[in-house]
């Protein structure tokens, strides 16, 4: 969760692991610090809060202390110990002669440090990465080498973990290894860098090594040079970059959240682009390599995922089950992982992440392919983790989504769950006249999003009008069932109102004992097979005297007076729907947050990247 950065080279290492770690305050802002090797000595930096303390603390400092070609940087998300100076990274050990970063968590810390202390070590801060700090620099203390050092500590280690090293004594050459957390090394010319994620050195290269489980790199301002567990030299290769440095613009709005929501019409171009050419030819999907008599041995499909996600899978659901009638599980990674793992080569995984880097995720897609069943990976990132444990791959394409709260990277994961259902439907050639129907709202749903995106006075006022309440309930049926829940987890969100989803049925199995004048219920209803049940539910909450916002394609005469306020989206057809109607509830929680002054890009507690358990 947490960000790293490192660099080195002939520039001016803080300014670069500083505009490094802006690019990376996604992962995390509880604390920041670097460190920066200067003269043979290592100075250390840090700040609690945003990465703007430390940038005031950096400013305060004599020009000597700072002027450095080589440190490393990181943007903390806490896991042990509170958001504090003291638990801020960099970590050294006692004489300061080493210091590390650290993003993952160390399952083994208590063990490792009890028998530290036995040996002497004085720990300062509550972290499990000062453990590490000590451990390495006692391995150091043996065999004095910086890399033989990382490689003897980590392998007394437990968990995961992405390092970046320093030691006074080897001032020219930063050592970083990775297991189960992300970590790439940027290739310059004179210079080079570590990251754990693009967007913190595209301004400088397009070029990048991708390192394995166990890997461990040692890196100069003219050299890389990888080693591979048992010691020999590894040969990974360079990869080109797929983003650009203006993917990180605001490009003159307020919020990366709300250029983002705006970027939603371009996407789905973007996806369906070369993949969906008309109602007649079917779906090309390069990168599925599943055939006809692959997929009739499938009697069964799990869709493992995360928050945001794993609402994506939950609408996955319907459409699959629709177009293909094989049966399709959704399951949240978190709870997956920690049972008995129920597949088999008769068993289709759909693995989603917008990250690739997902910790929970990256363990289920390990435990189904011990299986034998085939594993489909849907993330914004091909060139993640998760992306290279697949079998099938669908790239979404979405390109650099740098606010917290997801939005065009959601819409991309629906597009593909609907393209690959037909894919699968087109390939073992069943429900000919449902797919089509699909196709072609799918090829009018850049032009209807447009539409959304162009007047959005309506929902302006709505949110203005709700901005002081503190508590929502979101209902709906069917396939928009999902579309309830990321509607209301994308105003907990940002805003920190407790908004909560439902299906429409269930309001009367409990939840209509909250129900009064102080309670909003926003229904997202749409023309289909389910929209007289839940305008029945609509009434319910009518007659307890809730405030009812409705969001449709359609709301009869005879049912206007039941809601105070709605939305009416294009017509469209019910099985696409959620991917307009989202576009809605997005822009409320968006203009609720920005009434309320919180911060719409960097929600409390949140991280972009979950990348620990």
């Amino acid at each position: 969760m947490c960000g790293i950065v490192g660099y080195v080279g002939d520039k001016s290492a803080v300014d670069i692991l500083i505009d490094g770690l802006s690019h990376l305050e996604y992962r995390g802002y509880d604390s920041s610090g670097v460190a920066l090797m200067t003269k043979n000595e290592i100075n250390i930096f840090k700040a609690p809060g945003k990465l703007l303390n430390l940038i005031q603390t950096l400013r305060n400092e004599p020009k000597e202390k700072i002027d450095s070609n080589m440190g490393i940087g990181h943007i903390r998300w806490a896991t042990h110990g509170l958001p504090t100076m003291v638990n801020a990274h960099p970590h050294c050990c006692n004489c300061g002669g080493l210091t590390l970063v650290h993003n993952g968590i160390i399952e083994n810390y208590k063990e490792i440090k009890e028998t530290l202390i036995q040996k002497g070590c004085e720990f300062k801060s509550q972290t499990d990465t000062e453990v590490a700090a000590h451990l390495i620099a006692t391995e150091y203390g043996k065999c004095h080498d910086l890399k033989e050092a990382v490689s003897n500590a980590t392998k007394q280690l437990r968990g995961a973990w992405a390092f970046c090293v320093m030691h006074k004594n080897e001032p020219f050459n930063i050592v970083a290894t990775r297991k189960n957390a992300p970590l790439i090394v940027g290739v310059g010319d004179g210079e080079n860098f570590l990251a754990s994620d693009i967007p913190a050195i595209i301004k400088y290269t397009k070029k990048a090594i991708y390192l394995n489980d166990d890997q461990i790199v040692k890196v100069t301002k003219d050299k890389i040079t990888i080693y591979n567990p048992d010691g020999t030299l590894a040969n990974n290769k360079i990869e080109y970059l797929p983003f650009e440095p203006m993917a990180l613009s605001k490009m003159g709005y307020k919020h990366f959240m709300l250029k983002e929501i705006h970027e939603q019409p371009d996407v789905v171009r973007n996806i369906l682009q070369d993949k969906l050419k008309n109602e007649i030819d079917k779906i090309v999907l390069d990168d599925i390599k599943l055939n006809c008599e692959q997929l009739k041995n499938i009697n069964r499909i799990q869709i493992i995922a995360c928050g945001t996600s794993l609402h994506a899978g939950l609408v996955g659901k319907y459409v699959i089950e629709e177009l293909t009638g094989i049966p399709v599980d959704v399951e949240p990674s978190s709870e997956y992982i920690y049972r008995t793992t129920i597949a088999d080569e008769k068993t289709l995984v759909i693995g989603i992440s917008q990250s690739g880097e997902t910790a929970d995720t990256i363990t289920a897609i390990k435990q189904v392919r011990e299986k034998g069943s085939h594993v489909v990976i849907i993330t914004n990132r091909k060139e993640s983790l998760l992306a290279r444990l697949s079998d099938s791959l669908l790239h979404v394409n979405a390109g650099i989504e740098v606010s917290v709260a997801a939005t065009k990277s959601y819409i991309a994961q629906l597009l593909s769950l609907y393209l690959f259902a037909i894919y699968t439907a087109e390939t073992l050639n069943i429900n000919s006249d449902k797919v089509r129907e699909i196709k072609h709202e799918l090829m009018t749903l850049p032009a209807k999003l447009e539409g959304v995106l162009a007047n959005t006075s309506k929902i302006k006022e709505i949110a203005k009008k709700y901005s002081s309440y503190k508590n929502f309930i979101f209902i709906a049926r069917g396939i928009n069932y999902p579309t309830a829940l990321e509607g209301a987890l994308k105003l907990k969100e940002i805003s920190y109102i407790n908004a909560t989803g439902y299906p429409a049925g269930e309001l009367k199995h409990g939840p209509i004992a909250m129900l009064d004048e102080t309670m909003p219920v926003l229904a997202v209803l749409n023309r289909g097979r389910v929209y007289d049940k839940v305008m029945s539910n609509c009434e319910e909450a009518y007659a307890r005297q809730a405030k009812l916002i409705g969001v449709a394609n359609y709301i009869d005469e005879k049912h206007q007076n039941l809601f105070d306020d709605y939305v009416l989206i294009p017509d469209i057809s019910d099985m696409v729907s959620p991917a307009l109607n989202i576009v809605i509830l997005q822009l409320l929680a968006y203009h609720i947050a920005e009434y309320l002054g919180k911060d719409v890009d960097q929600p409390r507690n949140l991280a972009k990247s979950v990348t620990v358990e």
